[in-house]
């Protein structure tokens, strides 16, 4: 069963933080690789960072030294922890999975994401 259910989204101020978390079923989360993905109003839906099993991650440019990606095997759940927010970060943020689902496939580095969750909507005001 594909199911992926982000939450911790909200709003904040610029320079705060938020933790973004990601239950999935079993049978993604034994995707290869497992991500975030963002989209803002009239935006294109970009990567952010993506982490393989081994624990090698990933990052866009615009959140490095910014944004941490982990997951937590025993609950098979992702996280993306986000620091120094700032108004650009304002989108709906999506969980993705690298295994082959029906939704749009979109590449991050080399590696193509086809499962998604509904996403969680982040707010950064100035």
């Amino acid at each position: 069963q594909v199911q992926l259910v982000e939450s911790g989204g909200g709003s904040v101020q610029a320079g705060g933080s938020l933790r973004l978390s990601c239950a999935a079923s079993s049978y993604v989360y034994g995707s290869p690789f497992m991500g975030w993905f963002r989209q803002a109003p009239g935006k294109e839906r970009e990567g952010v960072a993506s982490i393989g099993g081994d624990g090698r991650a990933e990052y866009a440019d615009s959140v490095k030294g910014r944004f941490t990606i982990s997951k937590d095997d025993a609950k098979n759940t992702l996280y993306l922890q986000m620091d120094s927010l700032n108004p650009k970060d304002t989108a709906m943020y999506y969980c993705a999975a690298s295994r082959t689902c029906s939704g749009q496939a979109i590449m991050f580095g080399a590696r193509r994401f086809s499962c998604w969750g509904q996403g969680t909507q982040v707010t950064v005001s100035s």
